[in-house]
């Protein structure tokens, strides 16, 4: 599919998604407690049979249901992103007996999943991840350890863990595993952040693991979590985009109404000029994800340069866009309550998720100069 363009059906499926995220989501998130898993909401996304989609649809598909719903209900975007980022590694690397156990209820909604990456001393740096994986006996484990900033935590019923499986042996010695939540040891807490979505800290003291829970190979588990992470990080970038598009829309219409100095605030030249600009960098977002949604559904070999490409420049997109609309709202969009209010709380945590700002210009320029290496080299 060009990245340029969408078939008549998948913008009529994207306006039903909007709607549906109006009409029948955003009345279950208003009912929800910030902070805490909206279960209610995770099961209507199973009910709408668009959970079931993370695992049987591409990329595409998986930016145009984001942007789509983020445009209408940010907490239902959330709420799905988060049960396909955390059973994505189930359904791309489980064995059969995880993936009949654990992915039926993650697509009705049933069992919440949760990706453990991040550590308090780690962060971004996947690499470098502290939280031990100990052998006990010959075909066990335990963990021992802590992870930070996890989404859903600590109300998950499942977690995707990363641990350090041979000591000193960076990307190469990371482990991943299946951990329940009722696993002996294993403890967490809620964490009060800035946007509304579940996050939290967990604990994991002597946590015991087997191979029946690895997902992947030993010490292959780095490619299972930079796997998921091509593919979740250009459907960030969607997740901004329907927040900039929502913003956008809302200062077209207020500036368009809005009296001010003897005509419209849309009069003013500064201001239309400002709107263009958002809609401009809006549009450049939305064609840059897509173009990597794209290469990642046709197995293109530079997805990683494309997501971090797709993941950078629409979240600080994003950012800039429900900033510009809250300028030119004035004091009403501050109110709590107002759209803007809660995007502007919204829109900042996708420039650090999965991979901060930073650390997706380094991806992309060591892509650029592997690329260059490997030109040379012919």
């Amino acid at each position: 599919m060009p990245a340029f363009s969408l078939e008549p059906a998948q913008s009529a499926w994207c306006a039903e998604l909007r709607t549906l995220a109006a009409e029948q989501l955003r009345p279950l998130a208003e009912k929800g407690e910030p902070g805490r898993v909206n279960r209610p909401l995770v099961a209507e996304l199973g009910r709408l049979g668009l959970l079931p989609r993370l695992f049987t649809s591409g990329a595409v598909d998986l930016c145009l249901m984001r942007e789509s719903l983020a445009y209408a209900c940010t907490e239902a975007e959330t709420a799905l992103a988060l049960q396909g980022l955390g059973a994505h590694p189930v359904h791309a690397h489980g064995s059969p007996a995880q993936r009949r156990h654990w992915l039926p209820r993650v697509t009705d909604g049933t069992a919440i999943a949760a990706f453990a990456l991040s550590e308090p001393g780690a962060g971004s740096d996947a690499a470098a991840l502290a939280l031990t994986a100990e052998r006990d006996g010959p075909d066990g484990w335990r963990l021992t350890g802590e992870k930070c900033w996890i989404s859903n935590a600590p109300e998950a019923d499942f977690y995707t863990v990363f641990a350090r499986t041979t000591p000193g042996a960076g990307s190469r010695g990371v482990t991943a595993f299946l951990v329940p939540a009722d696993r002996a040891g294993l403890t967490g807490s809620a964490l009060d952040m800035l946007s509304p979505h579940p996050i939290g800290a967990l604990r994991f003291d002597a946590v015991p693991v087997t191979a029946d829970d690895v997902l992947g190979e030993p010490d292959r588990g780095f490619r299972v979590a930079m796997g998921t992470l091509n593919l979740f990080r250009p459907s960030v970038g969607a997740f901004a985009v329907g927040m900039a598009q929502a913003a956008l829309d809302a200062t077209l219409d207020h500036t368009a109404r809005r009296d001010a100095f003897g005509g419209k605030l849309s009069d003013l030249q500064t201001v239309a000029h400002q709107v263009a600009e958002m809609a401009l960098r809006t549009e450049a977002a939305r064609l840059m994800v897509h173009a990597a949604a794209s290469a990642y559904d046709s197995g293109a070999p530079d997805v990683p340069k494309r997501a971090a490409m797709a993941k950078l420049f629409a979240t600080e997109t994003a950012q800039y866009v429900v900033d510009t609309a809250v300028q030119l709202h004035g004091a009403r969009a501050l109110r709590r309550g107002h759209l803007l209010e809660h995007l502007y709380r919204e829109v900042r945590a996708p420039r650090i998720y999965e991979g901060a700002s930073e650390v997706q210009r380094g991806i992309i320029a060591r892509e650029l100069y592997a690329e260059l290496a490997d030109l040379e080299a012919r």
